[in-house]
C-alpha cells in the first residue's frame, strides 16, 4: 500500500497547520481512498510551532494578557515542555500581523512588547530554556519592544527612551543594559526562525517583508534606515547573520543583546515530530501553504521538507493557495495551486479538500 505524508505549513490568516493538513487529508481520501495517510502538521518557528512542539512530546499551555502590536491588550498562549524547564513562544501571538485588521497595519509604530512580556512570564516562572518562533509579525521594530519589556532602554541623543515601533530607532543613540532581567543571561535562548534573511538589504526585514505588513515604498525606506541606525549603534558586523531580518528584525536584536542563538525552525520542529523517519517511510511528501513565492525557498518549512524529501528522492507536492507571479516550482516536482481548482464561493478548507481529491484521482 502507498503512504503518503501529509505535512502542510498554516494558510496565513484562513487556516492553521491543523486544520490544513486535515482538510487536505480527507481530500486525498475521496480521491485514493486507499493510500494510508501519515499526517503531520508542520511549523519552522512561525505559527503553529507551540502547537507541534506539544504535539510532539506534549507539556501545557499558558495563557497571559499582554500588549498587542499597537498596545491594544490581547490573549496571547505559549507552551511548556520538559516539566516546566522549557519555554515554546510564538511571537506572532502577542506581535502578529493577523492580530491587526488590513488597515491598522503599520510596521512602523508596531512593537514586540507583548511579546517580551511573554517571555518576561517564562523567565519567572523559572523557564531554564527558551524558544522564540519568529514568523507571522506585525513588526519591524529589531526587537525592541520585546527587549524593552525585559528593562532594556533604547535612548535618543538627550537620554530620552524612545517610543514604539520601528521608525523611531532612527534616532536611537545609546542601549542602556544596566536594567536587563537577571535571568536573561542565565537562560538559553534558542531564536528558531522561518527564514535566512539578513536584517538589511533587498532581501531584509524591510524590503523582503515590510510590504506585507502594510508599508509603502516611502515607509519601507524609513524603516531599512532606522534598521541601519539600530545596527550601528548595537553591532554592525551581525546585521548581515542569516536570520537576522527575521520577524521585522526581531532575530537580530535577540543576538545582538540577548544572547539568542539563531537556529532553524523547520529543523528544531523536525527533530521532535522525527520526520527523517517519517519521509523515508513515504512514498510521496504533500505540504501546503497559503502563498507560494521566493521565500519559500529561503528556509521555510515547506521549502527544508521538500529538499529534504527529494534527497531521499521522494515525489514531493506543493499545495499552495496562490502562487506569486514569477515563482518557479523548485523545489517542488509539483505545485498544485489551490484557488484556482476551486469552485466559486467555497471555503479555504473546502477548496483544498477539493484540491487533495483532484489531486489524488489523478494519481491512482
Amino acid at each position: 500500500m502507498s503512504r503518503w505524508l501529509v505535512a502542510p505549513q498554516e494558510f496565513k490568516g484562513t487556516l492553521t497547520a491543523a486544520e490544513a493538513a486535515a482538510a487536505l487529508a480527507e481530500g486525498l481520501r475521496r480521491g485514493a481512498p486507499g493510500v494510508e495517510l501519515d499526517v503531520a502538521p508542520l511549523a519552522d518557528g512561525g505559527p503553529g510551532t507551540v502547537d507541534a512542539l506539544l504535539a510532539g512530546v506534549g507539556g501545557e499551555r499558558v495563557t497571559c494578557t499582554v500588549p498587542g502590536p499597537l498596545g491594544a491588550p490581547v490573549r496571547a498562549t505559549y507552551g511548556l515542555l520538559d516539566s516546566g524547564r522549557t519555554a515554546v513562544i510564538e511571537m506572532a501571538a502577542a506581535s502578529g500581523l493577523t492580530l491587526l485588521a488590513p488597515g491598522e497595519r503599520d510596521p512602523r509604530r508596531a512593537s514586540t512588547e507583548g511579546t517580551g512580556e511573554l517571555m518576561r512570564a517564562a523567565l519567572e516562572r523559572g523557564c531554564e530554556r527558551l524558544i522564540l518562533g519568529l514568523g507571522g509579525s506585525a513588526t519591524n521594530d529589531g526587537g525592541t519592544g520585546a527587549l524593552m519589556a525585559l528593562g532594556f532602554r533604547f535612548l535618543d541623543a538627550r537620554g530620552a527612551p524612545l517610543p514604539p515601533g520601528g521608525a523611531a530607532l532612527k534616532r536611537l543613540a545609546r542601549v542602556d543594559t544596566s536594567g536587563q532581567h537577571p535571568r536573561l543571561s542565565k537562560v538559553e535562548l534558542l531564536v528558531a526562525t522561518d527564514v535566512t534573511a539578513p536584517l538589511l538589504g533587498p532581501d531584509g526585514a524591510s524590503y523582503l517583508f515590510g510590504p506585507q505588513k502594510g508599508a509603502d515604498e516611502a515607509a519601507v525606506a524609513e524603516l531599512e534606515s532606522a534598521l541601519a541606525r539600530l545596527a550601528e549603534v548595537v553591532a554592525p558586523g551581525l546585521a548581515q547573520t542569516p536570520g537576522a531580518g527575521a520577524a521585522g528584525g526581531f532575530g537580530y536584536g535577540l543576538l545582538a543583546l540577548a544572547g539568542g542563538k539563531v537556529v532553524s525552525g523547520y529543523e528544531l520542529v523536525a527533530r521532535t515530530l522525527r520526520l527523517s523517519e517519517r519521509l523515508a517511510a513515504a512514498q510521496a511528501v504533500l505540504t501546503g501553504e497559503g502563498r507560494f513565492d521566493r521565500q519559500t525557498a529561503l528556509g521555510k518549512g515547506p521549502g527544508s521538507l521538500a529538499k529534504e524529501a527529494r534527497a531521499l528522492g521522494k515525489h514531493t507536492v506543493m499545495f499552495a493557495g496562490a502562487i506569486a507571479p514569477g515563482t518557479d516550482g523548485a523545489p517542488f516536482d509539483e505545485v498544485v495551486e489551490v484557488s484556482a481548482l476551486a469552485p466559486p464561493g467555497v471555503s479555504h478548507a473546502e477548496a483544498l479538500r477539493h484540491a487533495g481529491a483532484w489531486w489524488a484521482a489523478r494519481r491512482r
